[in-house]
C-alpha cells in the first residue's frame, strides 16, 4: 500500500521511497529510509496534510507526497533497541582524549593572534541561536519554530577576542533543499572555518546525527554539543559520551544552551581542536562488509580515487565530493572539473552500486548513514521513556490542531491578543505614556517661555521635536505589548501548527502552509518577515510570500490607527483595529488569487517540515526580543522621524522666500502638498497636509502621525476638521495597504533584486488606492 492510505493510530514499515530530485532528497535526508516505521498521527483539520512520527519526531506531509512513499502494514511498531544502562558511568575525559579514533592532527598549533573562525551548525529547533549567545553574549532572536535564523550573524566568544563564530540557518543535510541550506554549505565549502560547532538535539538525535556526519567528511576540526541533556536526564535516559566519541572520532560535550550548562567545556574543546588543526579522526562511515554486501563502501571508495586529484585543486574535501556525486550534486560536479572520461567512468561506477544494494543512489547513500547511526545509537543512548515534552504537546494539539477547534482557537488566540494588545494592557500604558511626554512638554514649554527663548526656536523645539516625536513615542508600549504576544507564540512552538492547519487552505490561493509563519511575523515588522521567506524551498513561493507580506499590518502602523481611533471611534477602538489586521489579510488572499491565476502559475511547494514539542518560552529571550523591538523603534524615533519632524517643521514654517508665515498654506509644505494633493481628492481626503503625511510615511510608517501632529500644532482636535469617521476609515484602509516602510523595501531588494522592490513599491500603492476608493465609493452609495 501506498502511506497515504494509512489510517489514524497505524503503523507502517517503509518499503520504497518515490519521487525525483531535491525533494526526494530532501524525504531520504529527514529519515525515510527503507525498513523504517512510520506511524499516522492525526490528520490537519481540513483532512490534508498529514502528522506522522518517524525516528522519534513528528513530521507533516500532504497526502500527494505521502503517495509517493509505498510502506508495508505492520501489527504493531517495532520495539527500540535500549542499551543497557547498568554499566558504571565514566567520566568524561580531557582534552585530546579520544580513544580508539583519536583525532588526526594537521601541521603545528595555531599562533596565538592568528583569528579562529567557528561554524555554528544543527538541525532547526536545535538550539543554536541560543548557544550561540551564551557562547558570545548576543541577543540573537530565539524562537521554536523553522527559520528564526535566515542568515548568517557572527560574533566574538567571550574571553576569546581572537574568536569570530558564525550562527548558520538550521538544515537537515549538506543536500541543498532551501536557501538557508546554501548559505550554511557555501560558507563551509568557501570560507573554510577553522573549526565546527555542531549542535544536537540530544532527545531526538537519530535524526540530528545524518548532519554530523556530512559535516565530518568535510575534514574540518569540529565538535559535537549534545543539546538539552536536561530533558534527556529528566526523562529518564542519558547518553554514554566516551563510547559516542569513540564512534565518530570527534569531541562530545553534553550540554544544556537554556540553562548554560556545559559552555565553557564546549568552549575549551572548540578553542583545544581549532588551534591544533585536530580533525576528526573518523570519516568512514561505510561498512566494508555490511548489508548490501558492501557496495557503497566500495562506490566511495572507488570515486575517492578518481576524483582526488580534482577534489584537491578545487579544495573540496575527497570524500565529501564523493558522496555528493553519488547523490548527483551538479554544483560539485561543474567545481571539480572532470573530463568526458571520468564522467563516464563515475556513472557506471554509481550503476554498479545499484545494481549490487538493490536501491538507487540516493536511497543507498542514505541507508548507509543511517544504518551507521543506527549501530551508534543502539551502542551508545539509553533512551528515555517518553518526555513529558511531548506528552503534554500531544494533549494540547487536541485542541490547538484538533479538527474541530484549531481554526477557532487560533482565531480566539488572535482575538484575545488585539483585545489585550488594543484595549487593555497596550491602551492603558500609552495613556499613561502619553500623558508623561504631555507633562514633560509643558514643562518645557513653559521652561523655553520663561527664559524667552525666540519664538522660532521655541516652535521647532516644541511644535516640532516634542509634537513629532512624542506623539510617535506615546505608542510605544502597544509595539511592545504586540511584540510580546508574538514573541511569545514564536518561542513556544504555535506557529509550527499554524502553518500545519492553514497549508490546505494558503493551498487554494496557490501558496504552502510554510508561506503563513512569514506572514505572522510580519504582524510585528516586515523586514524580519521578508527574511524570513528564505526558509520557503521554492523561488515561487517565496516571490509570492514576499509579495503579500507588507500586506500584514505591521508594527509601524499601530500609532497611525490608535491615532485616528482614539479620536474618532474611541469606545470601539479593538474593533477597528481587529478590522484593519482581517482587511490587510483579505486582500492579501484576494492578491494571492490574483497572483496565482496570472504571473505566478503552478503547484506550491511540498510541506515537509518538523513539528517541534511545545516548550514555554524563556522570558530571557522574550525580554530580548521585546528590548530589541523597543530599541529599535526608539532609534527610529530620534532619528528617521527626528529629521523628518524638523524637515516637516522647516517646510511649514517658511515660506519660498524663507520667511516665517503667518499661515501654514502660505509655506512650501503647502506648496508641494498642493500638487500631490489632487490624487487623493477621489478617496475623501484631498487636504495637503495628509497628503504631505502620507508622503513622508514611506520613509517610517510612524512619520504619518508625527507629521500630522506637527502640521496641526500639536493638538489632535483639529483631526476632525480634516476627517470624517467614514473618511478616517477610508485614510486607515490606505495607510494600512499601501508602500512599507524603506527599511521593507530595502529587504526586498536584498532579497529579490531592484526591480522587483519597485514593482512592490507600484503594485501596492496602486492597490492601496484602488481599494480605499472602493471603500469611499461604496460608502457614499450608502450615505456615509
Amino acid at each position: 500500500m501506498i502511506l497515504s492510505e494509512l489510517k489514524r493510530g497505524e503503523s507502517a514499515r517503509i518499503v520504497s521511497v518515490g519521487g525525483s530530485g531535491s525533494l526526494r532528497q530532501h524525504f531520504l535526508d529527514m529519515g525515510l529510509i527503507p525498513g523504517k516505521t512510520i506511524k499516522f498521527m492525526k490528520a490537519a483539520p481540513m483532512g490534508d496534510p498529514i502528522e506522522y512520527r518517524i525516528r522519534g519526531y513528528e513530521l507533516t506531509l500532504r497526502l500527494e507526497d505521502a503517495a509517493k512513499i509505498e510502506v508495508q502494514p505492520v501489527l504493531e511498531e517495532g520495539k527500540e533497541h535500549l542499551a543497557e544502562s547498568k554499566e558504571k558511568k565514566i567520566e568524561h575525559p580531557g582534552l585530546g582524549e579520544m580513544g580508539k579514533y583519536h583525532v588526526k592532527q594537521k601541521g603545528s598549533a595555531a599562533p596565538d593572534d592568528q583569528l579562529l573562525t567557528f561554524g555554528l551548525a544543527g538541525n532547526q529547533n536545535c538550539g543554536k541561536t541560543t548557544l550561540f549567545n551564551q557562547l558570545t553574549g548576543s541577543n540573537q532572536h530565539v524562537g521554536n519554530f523553522p527559520g528564526v535564523t535566515v542568515d548568517r550573524k557572527d560574533g566574538q566568544i567571550r574571553k576569546f577576542c581572537n574568536t569570530l563564530v558564525t550562527d548558520l540557518p538550521g538544515i537537515y543535510s549538506m543536500s541543498p533543499y532551501t536557501n538557508e541550506e546554501i548559505v550554511t554549505r557555501e560558507f563551509f565549502l568557501q570560507d573554510k572555518p577553522k573549526g565546527i560547532i555542531n549542535i544536537l538535539d540530544a532527545t531526538n538525535i537519530e535524526r540530528n546525527l545524518y548532519l554530523t556526519l556530512q559535516l565530518i567528511e568535510l575534514d574540518i576540526p569540529m565538535v559535537l554539543a549534545l543539546n538539552m541533556m536536561d530533558e534527556v536526564r529528566e526523562n529518564g535516559g542519558t547518553i554514554r559520551i566516551n563510547e559516542m566519541e569513540e564512534a565518530l572520532g570527534v569531541p562530545v560535550i553534553p550540554i544544556s544552551a537554556s540553562r548554560n550548562e556545559g559552555i565553557e567545556e564546549l568552549i575549551d574543546h572548540a578553542m583545544h581542536v581549532a588551534q591544533f588543526h585536530e580533525c576528526p579522526g573518523r570519516m568512514d562511515f561505510c561498512e566494508p562488509e555490511g548489508e548490501d554486501g558492501g557496495a557503497v563502501h566500495r562506490c566511495l571508495h572507488s570515486i575517492m580515487h578518481l576524483i582526488e586529484d580534482h577534489a584537491q585543486k578545487s579544495g573540496i574535501p575527497a570524500r565529501f565530493a564523493a558522496s555528493k556525486l553519488i547523490e548527483g550534486d551538479d554544483i560539485i560536479l561543474e567545481k571539480l572539473k572532470l573530463d568526458q572520461n571520468e564522467r563516464e567512468l563515475l556513472e557506471h561506477i554509481i550503476l554498479q552500486l545499484e545494481k549490487e544494494s538493490g536501491m538507487d543512489r540516493n536511497a543507498a547513500l542514505a541507508n548507509m548513514r543511517f544504518a551507521f547511526i543506527d549501530k551508534v545509537c543502539n551502542a551508545t543512548v539509553v533512551r528515555p521513556k517518553e518526555s513529558k515534552e511531548h506528552i503534554r504537546s500531544q494533549s494540547m494539539d487536541q485542541i490547538l490542531t484538533g479538527k474541530y477547534t484549531a481554526i477557532p482557537s487560533f482565531a480566539a488566540i488572535m482575538a484575545l491578543i488585539f483585545w489585550l494588545t488594543f484595549g487593555v494592557i497596550g491602551s492603558f500604558l500609552s495613556d499613561l505614556m502619553e500623558q508623561g511626554i504631555g507633562w514633560l512638554t509643558a514643562a518645557c514649554d513653559s521652561g523655553l517661555t520663561a527664559v524667552n527663548v525666540n519664538p522660532v526656536i521655541h516652535s521647532l523645539i516644541i511644535d516640532g521635536v516634542f509634537a513629532g516625536v512624542g506623539s510617535v513615542l506615546s505608542f510605544l508600549p502597544i509595539i511592545v505589548t504586540l511584540f510580546f504576544f508574538l514573541s511569545f507564540l514564536e518561542d513556544s512552538g504555535y506557529m509550527a501548527r499554524v502553518a500545519f492547519v492553514m497549508d490546505k487552505m494558503l493551498r487554494k490561493i496557490g501558496l504552502s502552509g510554510r508561506s503563513f509563519v512569514p506572514m505572522i511575523i510580519g504582524f510585528g515588522c516586515s523586514v524580519p518577515a521578508i527574511m524570513a521567506t528564505r526558509t520557503l524551498p521554492s523561488e515561487r513561493d517565496r516571490k509570492m510570500t514576499i509579495m503579500l507580506t507588507p500586506f500584514m499590518s505591521c508594527s509601524a502602523k499601530l500609532p497611525i490607527y490608535a491615532l485616528l481611533t482614539a479620536a474618532f471611534f474611541p469606545k470601539n477602538g479593538a474593533l477597528v483595529m481587529t478590522i484593519m489586521y482581517f482587511t490587510g489579510i483579505v486582500v492579501a488572499i484576494l492578491y494571492a488569487v490574483f497572483l496565482d491565476k496570472t504571473k505566478f502559475k503552478g503547484e506550491p511547494v511540498p510541506f515537509v517540515m518538523e513539528l517541534p514539542n511545545y516548550r514555554f518560552p524563556g522570558m530571557k529571550s522574550v525580554g530580548r526580543l521585546i528590548w530589541d523591538k523597543a530599541k529599535d523603534f526608539i532609534t527610529r524615533a530620534f532619528t528617521v522621524i527626528f529629521v523628518a519632524t524638523i524637515i516637516i517643521w522647516f517646510l511649514q514654517t517658511f515660506d519660498i522666500h524663507l520667511n516665517v508665515v503667518a499661515d501654514s498654506r502660505d509655506s512650501m509644505l503647502a506648496l508641494v502638498g498642493g500638487w500631490i494633493a489632487p490624487i487623493f481628492e477621489p478617496l475623501g481626503f484631498g487636504d495637503w497636509r495628509l497628503s504631505t503625511a502620507l508622503i513622508t510615511g514611506f520613509t517610517a510608517k510612524e512619520s504619518v502621525v508625527s507629521t500630522m501632529t506637527v502640521l496641526m500644532g500639536g493638538s489632535t482636535a483639529l483631526l476632525k476638521t480634516l476627517f470624517t469617521p467614514f473618511t478616517a476609515i477610508v485614510f486607515l484602509v490606505f495607510t494600512l495597504l499601501y508602500t512599507p516602510c524603506v527599511a521593507a523595501v530595502s529587504a526586498v531588494k536584498r532579497e529579490l533584486g531592484g526591480k522587483w522592490a519597485l514593482i512592490i513599491v507600484i503594485a501596492q500603492c496602486l492597490i492601496a488606492w484602488i481599494v480605499a476608493f472602493v471603500v469611499h465609493m461604496g460608502g457614499s452609495l450608502m450615505g456615509f
